[in-house]
């Protein structure tokens, strides 16, 4: 969901990621018929009422549009442009890794048990790439994980794989039905997120800052012997 403080006029633009100030027209819709937002009449009116937001990214690299729409009276808010709300990564990550991870935010609401078997992918491809794990079986590879990564992470990581293993196995009682709700399918996206902040995005920024810091004393060293 796109995150948007409507008290504040600040939003984070779902493509971006920017956080921003926003101002403008608010478009309140009843019966089809486009209303100001202060002619309310009835209180059938109020109630069936809905807010429609649209909001201009102010970032000159990307100024895509979003559209959100609320309920004051249902407390709801719905995304239609985008309707799915998901990381855009670097292309230092893997591109497969990265489809995985877009295809699973795409799938999650509709149905959690691919989404969860999709992440489950995506973390076997980290750990193969990142890690140079290349085990056939994914329990294999992450008891091989173990000590590599913290306690905690090593928990969640397996607990990644049991999860997405209902989706991506039958169960042997094929009556029993294990089903993934969106908050849990939600809470296994988080944990990919941290870990390709943790893994991917750490080194990058530590291998970026490392090389301009070198740089800076290749610089001044090559001053010194020059004067």
């Amino acid at each position: 969901m796109i995150e948007v403080d409507f008290k504040n006029e600040t939003y984070i633009c779902p493509f971006c990621e920017r956080q921003q100030a926003f101002s403008g027209s608010v478009e309140r819709t009843y019966a089809g018929v486009r209303k100001n937002l202060m002619e309310y009449r009835t209180t059938d009116e109020r109630n069936n009422s809905v807010n429609i937001y649209h909001l201009v990214c102010r970032n000159n690299e990307c100024k895509k549009t979003s559209i959100v729409v609320t309920s004051d009276f249902l407390k709801k808010q719905w995304d239609l442009i985008p309707e799915v709300v998901y990381r855009h990564y670097p292309d230092y990550i893997p591109q497969q890794i990265r489809d995985d991870y877009v295809e699973a935010c795409l799938t999650l609401d509709r149905s959690p048990k691919a989404a969860a078997t999709l992440l489950r992918r995506c973390l076997q491809g980290m750990i193969r790439d990142f890690h140079g794990i290349t085990k056939d079986k994914l329990a294999d590879a992450i008891n091989e994980l173990q000590g590599k990564v913290t306690a905690p992470q090593w928990k969640a990581i397996d607990g990644l794989r049991k999860v997405g293993n209902i989706g991506a196995h039958m169960e042997k009682d094929v009556n029993l039905i294990v089903d993934i709700d969106p908050d849990e399918a939600d809470k296994l996206k988080k944990l990919i997120e941290l870990l390709l902040d943790k893994w991917y995005i750490a080194r990058h920024e530590e291998e970026a800052l490392c090389t301009e810091v070198a740089g800076i004393s290749d610089s001044k060293q090559a001053k010194r012997k020059g004067s």
